[in-house]
């Protein structure tokens, strides 16, 4: 099964609300008000249970003719709630469809000179403790933001999206003999996979930013093979000097600090 998927100015793959509906083979008198469902749902994201978001899930596709229904290009995530909550008979084979390109969007990002040289500012500015720790309650403020207000699921969505929890790493540190006792998971990160941090980092900063997961993790993965390339080291910045500390852009690293979140 295909259905026709497109790439915004922002380089995030969508589909349009027709061509889903069609796709899904439902009644086209139906059209109207199962769009206007869609987008008044609530659908379990994977930065949590909430309604679309304009300018992130969804957008007004603007028409050159004067058609009467109105079409929006959709974000491959919600195209693939709205299917699987949909009663179609195709909905579990659209679904997966969408599984697919959803998984794969995040792989598929070449960056040219200029964006590899901004990545590497990036990476080095999260082998600081305090930039580390600003992206990650930048990320923890949009998720909140998006789940009326609540972080009461925060540690287990960030566990799922990172690949590791706080019970993983005790058992990992305490096989290395190394109690973890009163430690939290950046520090023992610390102990187990330093470079891991940057890449949890990296993550939570792209999220912060509305990004979709995929490319979260996979900018993520580069930022940590990146770090080890760099020969980069851990530092708490939040103590006096240290003669290890990479020269790193000062302005980014007060961007980072008091990110703007951006809609996808």
């Amino acid at each position: 099964m295909e259905i026709a998927v497109f790439t915004s100015k922002k380089g995030t793959k969508v589909v349009t609300a027709m061509d889903l509906h069609q796709t899904l083979e439902l009644s086209n008198h139906h059209y109207g008000v199962n769009v206007r469902r869609w987008l008044k749902d609530v659908y379990q994201f994977q930065d949590g249970i909430r309604r679309p978001v304009v300018m992130k899930d969804y957008a007004l596709r603007k028409q050159k003719d004067s058609s009467v229904l109105e079409d929006y290009y959709l974000s491959i995530e919600l195209a693939k709630l709205i299917a699987l909550q949909s009663k179609s008979k195709v909905k579990l084979k659209l679904a997966r469809y969408l599984q697919e390109i959803e998984a794969s969007e995040g792989s598929q990002m070449p960056l040219d000179k200029e964006e590899v040289l901004n990545m590497i500012e990036l990476v080095k500015a999260m082998s600081m403790r305090s930039c580390q720790e600003a992206a990650e309650q930048h990320h923890m403020e949009v998720y909140a933001a998006r789940n009326g207000n609540s972080t009461g699921n925060w540690w287990n969505y960030r566990s799922s999206l990172l690949g590791f929890n706080a019970d993983d790493l005790r058992v990992r540190l305490e096989n290395k003999g190394v109690s973890s006792k009163g430690k939290t998971q950046r520090q023992m990160l610390q102990y187990i996979d330093p470079l891991e941090t940057i890449r949890a980092a990296i993550v939570d900063h792209f999220m912060a930013l509305g990004k979709t997961a995929g490319f979260a993790r996979a900018m993520g993965d580069l930022a940590k093979n990146l770090a080890k390339q760099l020969e980069l080291e851990i530092f708490d910045d939040r103590l006096a000097g240290n003669m290890f500390a990479p020269e790193i852009n000062t302005a980014l690293v007060q961007q980072v600090k008091t990110l703007q979140r951006e809609r996808a």
